[in-house]
């Protein structure tokens, strides 16, 4: 059944989105992964504590394993005992069956516990979905103490700084009855802070420690920063419904306060323009940090790290576009299509694919942005400073492999030492820079027609296959099953005709 599911959702992306399904296609049937954990030295692969390790990420991960097994050398393995300390912290923060006299201390001393051998929480709650991550903690603990001591102190700091951070919020859930909130952007800021920033601090550390990437990253606060505060927003910009349903409310009041007198009130029948309004100001505050996240990926030279780095920010510009002026996403999670999400993966591969890539979904939601909405304005300025970003660095009128012109003698009166502008390529003769389009050729249509002609044909062939064995088997005259079939079936049937007769 999951395997028909698959293949009517398939064809239901082949007629709606017929690029998108090209993608997936040649995701599947083309893409080599930059690396492979099974064969690489240095992940650990041959060590069942490590096999253990690289099994939790694959259960925890939702979207960061695959990147994480692709990284290059010991890189793979230390990010993801990395992933799997920050997540077990998460894990006690977010499990509300732990009391706050005991979650608190544990928040904060949980950095402590990555030295202690053996140390595993068995006390996590019934419906924990990773408690078998801190069960088995101290598979974890043996893999960290394998690693460098430059890498293990940049993990226990991330580690000892998130702690205590999320302890502190943990003490205001608390105190507010059992449900989170946040005041102001200050707030908001702080905690996004904690929970991402802080993880984008400590993977530039971890970078910069590997060799792979220049030692001055690891003191980039602000734009590491940045790249974690940017995937946060806008996941709590989606999750807006279902952080609602339990109870926590991750969006500033500072926003939500303009409009309703609750953040629940957002999601009422009548609120619908000014829940879009609120909407709109947090899509603002979360496109703040995309230029910073195109600064940030600039700095990589490793293609490994770039690709670890840029597949989330363009997947949280992708999904901040189809949130943006959506009602959709009070009512529920909101996600892009997987073969979108393909089609992204494939592409954000330099820094100058990712910029078109953040530019283009910029003029998509500046298209859907509404003059009177209070946010107009930001949202106009915000799409400028990428488009700004991206032509500064990569003019879109420049193509790859066209022949730079030489430079004009024509100077102007005074020889005042300005050169006269050259002509863009329209006044050269060239022809215009055409837009990325996702419309696809004749030869694009033919293949993707063979494709999905050949899974209906395996289909139909599996189809005559079962009809031709029930058929010889069963429907035959002279079939060996025909006889026994219908035995069976008369027994049954008088069966449940005495059954019926007894009960009346």
């Amino acid at each position: 059944m999951p395997s028909a599911v698959k293949l009517a959702s398939f064809l239901v992306t082949a007629l709606t989105h017929p690029a998108e399904a090209k993608n997936i296609i040649g995701y599947k049937l083309w893409r080599d992964p930059l690396n492979q954990i099974e064969t690489n030295p240095e992940s650990g692969w041959d060590r069942p504590e490590m096999k253990r390790c690289w099994d939790f990420l694959d259960l925890t991960s939702r979207s960061f394993a695959a990147v994480i097994h692709e990284l290059d050398g010991d890189l793979s393995r230390v990010i993801a005992i990395f992933y799997l300390v920050l997540r077990a912290l998460d894990t006690i923060e977010d499990d509300m069956t732990i009391p706050i006299e005991k979650k608190a201390p544990l928040l904060e001393s949980f950095h402590e516990k990555l030295e202690v051998d053996g140390w595993n929480f068995q006390e996590s709650g019934p419906d924990e979905k990773d408690a078998v991550l801190l069960k088995e903690f101290e598979v974890v603990i043996s893999e960290y103490k394998r690693l460098d001591q430059h890498y293990r102190t940049a993990i226990a700091d991330s580690a000892k700084k998130m702690g205590a951070g999320m302890s502190r919020y943990a003490k205001l859930h608390a105190e507010s009855g059992g449900k989170f909130s946040v005041d102001t952007f200050a707030s908001f800021d702080l905690y996004c802070h904690y929970v991402a920033g802080l993880v984008g601090e400590g993977l530039s550390r971890l970078f910069s420690a590997s060799g792979k990437e220049s030692p001055y990253l690891g003191d980039q606060l602000t734009l590491s920063n940045s790249m974690g505060l940017m995937l946060q927003k806008t996941n709590i910009l989606r999750d807006f419904r279902e952080d609602c349903d339990e109870g926590r409310v991750f969006w500033p009041a500072e926003i939500w306060s303009k409009y309703v007198s609750s953040a629940e009130q957002l999601h009422a029948p009548g609120n619908e323009q000014k829940a879009l309004w609120a909407l709109s100001e947090m899509t603002v505050d979360a496109l703040a940090h995309a230029t910073d996240a195109l600064d940030y990926l600039t700095l990589l030279g490793n293609q490994s790290v770039f690709n670890f780095c840029a597949i989330p920010q363009v997947m949280a510009m992708a999904t901040l576009e189809r949130c943006f002026m959506n009602p959709n996403v009070f009512l529920r999670n909101v996600k892009i299509r997987k073969g979108e999400a393909v089609g992204l993966i494939l592409k954000a591969t330099n820094p100058r694919d990712v910029s078109y890539i953040f530019r283009d979904y910029a003029r998509q939601i500046h298209a859907k942005a509404r003059p009177d909405d209070p946010s107009f304005v930001k949202i106009a300025v915000l799409a400028g400073r990428i488009e700004q970003w991206t032509e500064t660095r990569y003019p879109s009128f420049i193509q790859m492999g066209e022949k730079v012109p030489e430079s004009s003698e024509d100077w102007t009166p005074g020889r005042d030492a300005r050169i006269k502008q050259l002509p863009g390529p329209e006044g050269r003769g060239a022809e215009p820079r055409q837009q990325n389009t996702t419309k696809m050729g004749k030869e694009d249509w033919a293949f993707l027609a063979m494709v999905v002609g050949g899974m209906l044909g395996i289909a139909l062939l599996v189809m005559l296959i079962t009809g031709g064995g029930v058929w010889f088997f069963y429907l035959r005259e002279g079939a060996p099953y025909s006889g026994r079939v219908l035995e069976k079936a008369s027994d049954a049937a008088i069966r449940g005709g005495r059954a019926i007769k007894q009960e009346l």
